[in-house]
């Protein structure tokens, strides 16, 4: 409703109200949302009670019949994928069941159903031929905003943390057969076997399986993961914005993955274990037959390669009209049934707003160290998910105590200015000496610069180290480690029984499919002593 709302975009001839028509289980965030963005909500006996210009709607469910003016139904989701056995006919697709479709059309029918694709026309014209009369194709308006979206990706990602990650994004349709029901340890295993500076995770979950678990207790029950960096974002506009900035998806089968699809050809994988939602040749039932199927959080790997390019084309050219002039098409209409003639400046899809950040990012990694004839591999996963590593490396000030105390490589980031009128703070080598000190089970200490460089002791040596990373050009861009990652290279080397460098050396620190070169050195009285 909200992606379509903004055909009247700047008509002060319209005034717009909200209701919900009564008998869903999922309508208090449904208010929400609204109160959320200072739109006018009518309680709906009221709504009953008083006669409109246009009543639009985005599904035939419920008392439609009760509100009094020429009625619009809009697209709801991607196609018409699944039968929701506990409503209205068996096997009937949910959004054309005749059930819904006849008990609103016999008392007002709807002076237009707007589609999405021109064979839905003919599967509403199988249920309802009434209905079909008043239908035309007039695209999807939230697939025009993500279209008109793509060219913001890279400000999505900056602004979710990615990074040279890659985004796995997990989608999960509501009910007993979606992901979050079938599989609800999949994100937590998935963050378990997958390297955190390698990977970043999110979580797209219906609005109606928010609704019925409440933020708090869905937020409870994915602990594991969101404590790893798992992104959860709004149900409204966010996840739009997350699917631009994946890189990769694992999908159930809601119609989330064929957005996805329509915007981008990256990998797409399936855990729909089957069942009686999904109706058979329905563009879902296309997608999850060409896609790959992940059996197990392990095989993510495999099965995302296996991908074949172009999958989910046929899925997606399936559900969606030629994109391009939806708003056009659904504005000529409406002010049509309005007797009004549109405004004279145009109007085009907004773009969706940038999402949010993880609310929770680790600062323990249990970090795992192979030494190769190439350098120093590093594999750092959050603290207490997967096996234990070679160290625990933990940054002091924002992890737990009881993790700082079983660290063997504690860091600290700078901290911002202080405006305080007499200000106190550590030197570099000061907090190094005061870390190994408060903290005896600590093998090494290390400060980050404000520069970017690190200024590391270990314990039982007597100088102290600077390491600087290199950072590596790719087609135009440069990628850059977190130093804390160098770090963890220098140290498994400086506590390993070799002889400790006494003069300039580089190594390689391996990340993934990246390697970069780490100079370590004898820090310099300026270092040892820069402010942080």
């Amino acid at each position: 409703m909200l992606d379509v709302l903004p055909v009247f975009s700047g008509d002060a001839r319209i005034t717009r109200l909200f209701t919900l028509v009564p008998g869903s289980d999922f309508g208090a965030d449904a208010f929400s949302a609204i109160d959320a963005l200072g739109g006018r909500t009518v309680p709906w006996s009221e709504a009953c009670g008083r006669s409109y210009d246009l009543i639009v709607a985005a599904s035939p469910k419920g008392d439609l019949r009760l509100l009094h003016g020429p009625h619009v139904l809009i697209p709801h989701g991607a196609g018409f994928n699944k039968s929701i056995r506990s409503e209205g006919s068996a096997d009937s697709a949910s959004g054309l069941d005749p059930t819904y479709l006849r008990r609103t059309h016999d008392h007002a029918p709807a002076a237009l159903h707007a589609l999405a694709h021109p064979d839905q026309i003919a599967r509403l014209a199988a249920a309802d031929p009434r209905a079909a009369r008043r239908a035309k194709v007039i695209g999807d308006l939230t697939l025009e905003r993500i279209l008109a979206s793509t060219s913001l990706r890279d400000r999505y990602r900056v602004a979710l943390g990615t990074g040279a990650r890659k985004l796995l994004v997990l989608v999960s349709t509501w009910g007993p057969e979606s992901l979050v029901r079938q599989h609800p340890g999949l994100a937590a295993r998935l963050a378990a076997q997958l390297p955190y500076d390698e990977y970043q995770l999110a979580l797209v979950i219906h609005p109606n399986e928010r609704s019925l678990l409440g933020t708090y207790e869905l937020a409870e029950r994915l602990a594991p993961a969101l404590d790893a960096g798992m992104i959860l974002p709004d149900p409204h506009e966010e996840w739009a914005s997350v699917l631009i900035a994946a890189d990769a998806l694992v999908t159930d089968h809601g119609s989330a993955a064929l957005y996805y699809c329509a915007a981008q050809d990256r990998p797409v994988v399936s855990v729909h274990r089957g069942g009686g939602e999904l109706i058979p040749g329905s563009p879902m039932g296309v997608l999850l037959d060409r896609i790959p199927q992940l059996e197990r959080a392990e095989d993510i790997a495999d099965a995302l390669r296996a991908y074949r390019q172009g999958s989910g084309n046929a899925a997606a050219q399936a559900a969606f009209a030629p994109a391009g002039d939806a708003v056009d098409r659904l504005r000529t209409e409406v002010y049509a049934l309005l007797g009004l003639a549109p405004p004279a400046y145009g109007v085009t899809p907004r773009l969706l707003p940038s999402p949010a950040p993880a609310a929770r990012v680790p600062a323990a990694f249990d970090v795992h160290v192979e030494t190769t004839a190439l350098g120093v591999r590093i594999t750092r996963h959050p603290a207490g998910i997967g096996l234990p590593g070679h160290h625990l490396a933990v940054e002091l000030g924002a992890a737990a105590e009881q993790l700082s105390r079983s660290a063997g490589l504690l860091y600290r980031r700078p901290l911002p200015a202080s405006a305080a009128p007499v200000d106190l703070a550590w030197t570099a080598d000061g907090w190094t000496q005061h870390a190994l000190s408060a903290y005896p089970g600590c093998r090494s200490a290390a400060a980050l610069l404000p520069s970017g460089g690190c200024l590391l002791r270990v314990r039982g040596h007597e100088r102290t180290y600077a390491i600087q990373a290199e950072p590596l050009s790719e087609a135009g861009r440069i990628v850059q480690i977190d130093p804390a990652i160098a770090l963890s290279a220098v140290h498994a080397r400086l506590v390993s029984p070799h002889p400790a460098p006494d003069s300039r050396t580089v190594m390689n620190c391996l990340v993934g499919e990246r390697t970069f070169r780490i100079t370590l050195r004898p820090a310099t009285d300026t270092e040892a002593t820069q402010v942080i």
